[in-house]
């Protein structure tokens, strides 16, 4: 419990990884953030029963359910006609998984870890400070750390986990390393967040019916899609799109966010029906933000001595899916179990906990980071064979003929698979036979 455990990143993956780790006992953790302050900002996220059953152990699920909205169902409609393809009861989830699927800010998540993590004095958070460099990965993984006022100083510590996001510096150095070569991969995607007020949508009865609900609603086309739901006890409609990428094409490929225009913005969803485009005319010039979608080639392997990547920096992935977050949890969740079972504090046996960590997480992981990828191309289908098929499957859904979804999400046993899987437990129950089958690798 007396390792020095030190946590690149102050995302999603980094808070829980330090909330999670000092719940565990571990006494001494330190989160080092480029950032001068976490300033919470971002979009709607979609808080599903995998991802609250790990905040609820973490005690910090009660202060996030209280602004989060409970999806009681999803509709999935045609984006020029508003036709509706598929609908889903999602009430059904509360009682099967133990907790309901629901919506909220990613300010609230961010923040109720954050807290989380602040009530623990094993935590030391080290905001303007920069990792430029790893120089060693064990025995004793060690780093540089440029802060924004100071000299340049070496961290040494006893496990290294870098929650570095998509453009992790230490997935680079890791890769070159082992002679590894896998590179960030272009989706040719991009995505617009926004986010309307009560106030924008009141004197619009379409729009307000859409903030009072307890669903949400997809909108598809060809190569596009518009997903949408109440956040924030229903003050905010959150609304993202994926649509193909022409702003970051010749961009420096660093760049990953940018002022998007609010008139390329309607333009794409031009052929969307009349609710889309009043919906979409509401937002205030100037806030229209869009992201560059960017996924990563699978990596031969998470660890390298006694160093880990987590959440986005080993598996980044598409948001059709809505596990983004949810993934970087269980790692975190994972990540704590296996280091609190691990019997000594060698070198030796630090890597070989690691690596149960990746034999519990990396599979499943990239089969959801698959999935995500497999329910984009089918929503975005254009005309033809395929999206008559598809068109189909939906039409056999709200018949109750039964099939499968083709919008992933919204599939009972794609459900099963991710919501049903408890990665504590498995961790817990696999951590001996695991742990007992690796050579170390240091």
């Amino acid at each position: 419990m007396d390792l020095h455990i030190a946590i690149i990143g102050a995302g999603m993956g980094g808070l829980a990884c330090a909330l999670a780790l000092s719940k565990r006992g571990f006494k001494n953790i330190d989160v080092y953030e480029s950032a001068s302050n976490l300033g919470f900002v971002g979009a709607g996220i979609q808080l599903a029963p995998n991802m609250a059953r790990i905040l609820d152990r973490l005690g910090v699920w009660k202060d996030i359910e209280k602004e989060a909205v409970d999806l009681k169902e999803t509709s999935i409609r045609q984006g020029d006609t508003d036709n509706e393809l598929g609908h889903v009861d999602l009430r059904y989830i509360r009682s099967t998984y133990g907790y309901p699927h629901m919506v909220g800010h990613r300010a609230s998540l961010a923040g109720a870890l954050f807290a989380g993590c602040q009530r623990e004095p094993s935590i030391t958070f080290h905001f303007s400070a920069t990792v430029e460099s790893v120089q060693s990965f064990s025995p004793k993984p060690t780093f540089t750390v440029k802060p924004r006022n100071g000299d340049l100083y070496q961290v040494t510590c006893d496990v290294l986990l870098a929650a570095d996001g998509v453009k992790s510096l230490t997935r680079s150095k890791l890769l070159a390393d082992l002679n590894i070569h896998a590179e960030i991969q272009d989706t040719n995607q991009a995505a617009y967040r926004i986010m309307l007020t009560r106030a924008q949508v009141s004197h619009d009865p379409e729009l307000l019916a859409l903030i009072n609900g307890d669903n949400v609603t997809r909108w598809i086309g060809e190569k596009r899609h518009i997903i949408a739901y109440p956040v924030s006890s229903k003050e905010i409609y959150n609304i993202s799109t994926v649509q193909p990428d022409t702003n970051f094409a010749a961009a420096p490929s660093a760049t990953y966010t940018t002022k998007g225009s609010k008139d390329s913005m309607l333009k794409i969803f031009a052929d969307f029906c009349p609710k889309i485009q009043r919906m979409l005319a509401l937002v205030p010039d100037g806030e229209v933000c869009e992201w560059k979608l960017r996924v990563h080639s699978p990596l031969p392997t998470w660890v390298h001595g006694c160093v880990a990547l987590v959440g986005d920096a080993c598996h980044p992935t598409l948001p059709h899916l809505a596990q983004g977050a949810a993934q970087a949890i269980e790692d975190a969740a994972v990540l704590a179990v296996v280091l609190a079972k691990c019997p000594d504090s060698s070198p030796a046996s630090l890597n070989k906990a690691l690596r149960v960590y990746e034999a519990v997480r990396k599979e499943r992981a990239e089969t959801l980071v698959e999935l995500a990828a497999q329910s984009g191309r089918a929503l975005h289908l254009g005309d033809g064979a395929a999206k008559a098929e598809r068109d189909r499957a939906f039409a056999a859904l709200k018949e109750k003929k039964g099939g499968g979804v083709p919008d992933k999400w919204a599939d009972a046993e794609v459900q099963k698979k991710i919501y049903g899987f408890d990665c504590m437990n498995v961790a817990e129950e696999e951590f001996e036979k695991l742990f007992q089958g690796l050579k170390a690798h240091v």
